[in-house]
């Protein structure tokens, strides 16, 4: 009786176990029937990428140069007699800034003067008399070769009268009066500076690199760091056509209105030039596009049966600037894009999209 009680025991367990291999490890199932969807859909935020405008910029830090900018020294020596000027006094063309001592070149003119007109009032009459056939040859030569030297040597005395006369090259304001009433002035000792600020010039240097992007006549935007609020738009007035040799730079000159003098000489400027320009391009946050061993990719969206799941797209990109990346291939306008949430997702992710 306990021998067949035994073998009953064994029969159901080894039916047991061949039930349990027919339905858990059946190799024929596939992964679908096995996997049970859960139901739960990543919550995502996408974005529809359409056709726009891309421009790609770069920056140059430049300094400000006065068009109009001399330091004033006298054509003659003599002790200065006069200064006509102070510091921040604005002058006009030919005006009057110092004065050196001309008493002795005065005293000269004055004799000069008097011979000369001795001497014109001379050759006048010589002059009647030869063309009425009166006197000899010599009499009127010696009157006219009288007058024409004397009138020579006050020419000479007044050009050197008017040398002593330090006149603005033009107009402008004084700045930094270095020498006094007094002192002693000669040729290339600077007496004042003479500067004006209607207009100056932004230099700037730039690689080699940017030899091709950047043309006169191109249109840059200018800012300034002892002025937030300051923009300007100018355009580039030359462009160098040496390349230095140390730094690799050539030069780039833009010119600026400055009528409300608000700009100094000598300033800070930061320079924005244009170097690319598509008026039709996919264009997408920079942060979303990934990298991976494939090459670059992004997530988008696509009907999956009755739901929307993530899309793994490879793509090829093309310039960057400020936080916006052109896309160059792999996209089309009308693609939506995942732009938050795309961390958590991978391809064939099943999306939940919100507002």
């Amino acid at each position: 009786m306990k021998k067949l009680l035994l073998l009953i025991t064994v029969a159901v367990s080894v039916v047991a176990c061949k039930t349990q291999v027919s339905t858990d490890d059946d190799p024929n199932k596939t992964n679908t029937e096995n996997t049970i969807y859960s139901g739960k859909k990543i919550p995502v935020r996408t974005l529809k990428v359409e056709y726009k405008e891309f421009a790609h910029y770069f920056e140059a830090a430049g300094e400000l140069e006065s068009v109009n900018e001399a330091f004033i020294s006298p054509e003659v020596s003599g002790q200065i007699v006069r200064i006509a000027v102070k510091e921040g006094d604005k002058v006009q063309k030919g005006q009057l800034l110092a004065k050196l001592n001309t008493n002795l070149i005065e005293k000269n003119m004055q004799e000069v003067k008097t011979q000369l007109d001795f001497a014109s009032t001379m050759f006048k009459k010589q002059d009647d008399l030869w063309k009425r056939n009166i006197g000899s040859e010599r009499q009127y030569l010696q009157a006219k070769n009288n007058y024409e030297s004397l009138k020579n040597k006050y020419e000479t005395l007044k050009a050197q009268y008017n040398m002593s006369l330090i006149k603005a090259p033009f107009t402008g304001t004084v700045e930094n009066i270095l020498l006094k009433k007094g002192e002693l002035a000669g040729p290339g000792m600077m007496l004042m500076q003479v500067i004006s600020l209607d207009k100056l010039i932004l230099k700037a240097k730039l690689s080699e690199a940017y030899l091709s992007s950047v043309s006169k006549g191109d249109i840059v935007e200018v800012n300034f760091p002892s002025y937030k609020d300051l923009i300007i738009s100018a355009k580039v007035s030359r462009t160098g056509n040496v390349i230095n040799k140390q730094n690799r730079t050539f030069i780039v000159e833009i010119e600026l209105d400055n009528t409300d003098h608000r700009l100094k000489p000598n300033m800070l400027a930061n320079v924005v030039f244009k170097d690319y320009l598509s008026e039709n391009s996919l264009v997408v946050p920079s942060v979303l596009v990934k990298h991976d061993i494939q090459g670059k990719y992004l997530f988008t969206v696509s009907k999956k049966g009755s739901n929307l799941a993530a899309v793994k797209k490879y793509v090829e990109t093309g310039m960057s600037y400020k936080a916006k990346t052109e896309i160059t291939s792999g996209l089309s306008a009308g693609d939506v894009v995942i732009t938050d949430g795309y961390n958590n997702v991978s391809d064939g992710s099943v999306l939940n999209i919100i507002k």
